[in-house]
C-alpha cells in the first residue's frame, strides 16, 4: 500500500539527523531551490544522506578486520533539457547549500524576472517494505563475533577437507531525504545487512573455493543458526563439488541455467539494455522496440522494487518517487523501459521509481532494483532430462555485457556436463558467450521453480554501485556458445 503516513515518520527521522544538527529547516531548503529556479531549469533537487556502516571479517578463527564509518552530505542538482549540473558537499550548511545552488543554476538560461514562486509543499507517497531499524545495533559486538565464530565451526565440522574458512558480516543504516523544486518532500530509512562465508577445500593437492551468503533489509538477528548453516552447506558443497570437476567442453550447445542467482545473466544481458538512458540515446539493442517480440513466448521479465525486505527494494527511489512493479517484457513482447525522472521526461513517459544513486556525491540514473523472470510450467528435473548433450549451469561468478550489441560473457562457478538427460560430472572453467536479445529468443523451456537470489547482488554502472536483486526459474536456452578448457 502507498500512503503519506510512512513518509511523515521517515521525514521526522531525516530532519533529526540531516537538518536540525546544522540549524536548517524546510524554509532554508525552499530558498536554496528558489535560487536555482531563478534560472530556467527543468528540474532541481536536493539529496541529503546520512550513512553509518560497519563490517567484521573473520579468518583462521580470528576477527582480522573491523570497520566503522559515518558519512553525511548533500547533493544539489539542476537539469536543463538533457544537461545536468551537479555539486555536492559533506558540509551541510546554509552557506554550502547556497554556493552549490549558484553553481548548478548556471546550466539554465537566466530568467527575465527576478521573482520565483515557491511551490506548495507536497509530502510524497511511499511504501512500507522494511522496518526503519538500525541494523548495526540489532546485535552487540560480542554477538557479532560469536555469529562469525559459529559459521567457521559449522564449516569445519562439515567436512575434514575444509582447510580454511573466511566469514564476513556487514551492516548499514542509511537515511535519505529528497527535496524537489516542485515542492515534493520524501525520505527513506534503509537498513541493509549481509552475511557471507567462503571456504577452501583441499584434496590430493588440489584446492577449490566455495562461497555463499545472503542478506536484505532487516536486522542482523535475522541470521539464526539454521540460516547460517544453509549458507555454510552451500559454500562447502560448491567447493567439494569442484574438487572433482573436469575441464569443460567447448562449442555451441543447449544450456540449462539453475534458478535464483543465475538470474544475474538476465540482469546483465537484458536488464541493462532496458534502462531508459540507453534507449533514449538509441544505444541499446532494445531501442525503439516497444510492442515488438523480443523474446520467446512465455518469457516475462519484471523489475520490482516493491518486494518486502529485499536487498534491491526501495520505499522511494533516490528522486522521491515510490518504487514500482514494472513489467518490462510480457510473454515475449517488450512493454517498457526502466526510467528515472530526466529520461522519463525526455521520452514523454512517467518515471518508474528507478532513479538511483550510489550516494549524495552522485547523480541519479535509471537503475534496476529486483529484476527477475516469472516461472513457467516445467519441472527442473524435466528440463535437465531434456538435454541430449549440454551444460547445466547452477551458479555463476562474474560477467559483463556490451549494452549496444547485447553481447555477454559469463563465467560459471558451478556447472555439470549432461548427456542423454543424465548429469555426468561437474565441470570447471566454463564460460557462456552470447547475445542478450538473441538469447531471449532461444529460451525453449521455463521451469516452475522461480527463485530470487539470497540477497548478495551489487550492480555497477558508470562508476556507481547500488544493491540489487535478481531471480529466475530453471531455464533451457538453445544454441549458446560455451567457452571451455577441454
Amino acid at each position: 500500500m502507498i500512503s503519506r503516513e510512512p513518509t511523515l515518520e521517515r521525514l521526522a527521522i531525516a530532519r533529526q539527523l540531516l537538518l536540525e544538527p546544522f540549524g536548517l529547516d524546510e524554509t532554508d531548503l525552499a530558498k536554496t531551490l528558489a535560487e536555482i529556479k531563478a534560472h530556467k531549469v527543468d528540474e532541481a533537487d536536493l539529496y541529503f544522506q546520512y550513512t553509518r556502516a560497519e563490517g567484521w571479517s573473520l579468518e583462521e578463527g580470528i576477527v582480522k578486520t573491523g570497520s566503522f564509518s559515518i558519512d553525511q552530505g548533500v547533493g544539489v542538482r539542476a537539469v536543463s533539457g538533457e544537461k545536468t549540473a551537479f555539486a555536492y558537499s559533506d558540509d551541510i550548511s546554509k552557506a554550502s547549500l547556497m554556493d552549490a545552488a549558484r553553481t548548478v543554476r548556471t546550466i539554465g538560461a537566466a530568467a527575465k524576472g527576478g521573482r520565483v514562486k515557491v511551490p506548495t509543499r507536497k509530502v510524497a507517497s511511499s511504501r512500507s517494505l522494511y522496518g526503519g531499524l538500525d541494523p548495526i545495533s540489532s546485535l552487540n559486538s560480542t554477538e557479532k563475533v560469536e555469529l562469525l565464530g559459529r559459521v567457521e565451526q559449522m564449516a569445519r565440522a562439515k567436512d575434514p577437507r575444509i582447510i580454511q574458512v573466511m566469514a564476513g558480516l556487514a551492516s548499514e543504516y542509511d537515511v535519505v531525504m529528497v527535496v524537489r523544486a516542485d515542492g515534493t518532500l520524501a525520505a527513506d530509512v534503509r537498513p541493509l545487512v549481509r552475511l557471507s562465508v567462503t571456504v577452501i577445500a583441499e584434496q590430493n593437492g588440489r584446492r577449490e573455493v566455495g562461497s555463499a551468503g545472503g542478506g536484505g533489509r532487516f536486522g542482523l538477528d535475522h541470521f539464526d543458526d539454521a540460516l547460517a548453516q544453509s549458507y555454510v552447506d552451500e559454500a562447502v558443497q560448491l567447493a567439494l563439488t569442484n574438487l572433482d570437476a573436469r575441464p569443460a567442453p567447448a562449442g555451441e550447445m543447449s544450456v540449462v541455467l539453475g534458478p535464483g542467482w543465475p538470474g544475474i545473466l538476465l540482469h546483465e544481458a537484458i536488464g541493462h539494455g532496458l534502462e531508459g538512458d540507453f534507449n533514449r540515446k538509441g544505444s541499446s539493442a532494445f531501442s525503439g522496440r516497444i510492442g515488438q517480440r523480443v523474446a520467446a513466448k512465455g518469457v516475462t521479465v519484471l523489475d520490482d522494487g516493491t518486494i518486502p525486505d529485499r536487498r534491491g527494494s526501495l520505499n522511494v527511489d533516490d528522486e522521491g518517487n515510490p518504487s514500482q512493479r514494472n513489467v518490462l517484457i510480457e510473454d515475449g513482447i517488450l512493454k517498457g523501459y526502466i526510467q528515472d525522472g530526466m529520461n522519463a521526461r525526455l521520452m514523454g513517459v512517467k518515471p518508474t521509481g528507478n532513479g538511483r544513486r550510489e550516494s549524495y556525491a552522485h547523480v541519479p540514473m535509471p537503475r534496476m532494483t529486483n529484476t527477475y523472470m516469472l516461472g513457467g510450467d516445467k519441472s527442473p528435473e524435466e528440463i535437465v532430462a531434456s538435454l541430449k548433450k549440454g551444460l547445466y549451469a547452477v551458479n555463476f561468478g562474474g560477467g559483463q555485457v556490451d549494452i549496444t550489441s547485447g553481447k555477454f560473457v559469463f563465467s560459471t562457478s558451478q556447472a555439470f556436463w549432461v548427456e542423454n538427460g543424465k548429469i555426468q560430472y561437474p565441470v570447471k572453467g566454463a564460460t557462456l558467450v552470447g547475445n542478450g536479445p538473441d538469447a531471449l529468443t532461444r529460451v525453449s523451456l521455463i521451469g516452475n521453480d522461480m527463485k530470487l537470489d539470497p540477497g548478495v547482488g551489487t550492480c555497477g554502472k558508470e562508476g556507481q554501485s547500488v544493491p540489487v536483486g535478481v531471480g529466475q526459474p530453471t531455464l533451457r536456452i538453445d544454441g549458446l556458445t560455451v567457452g571451455g578448457t577441454a
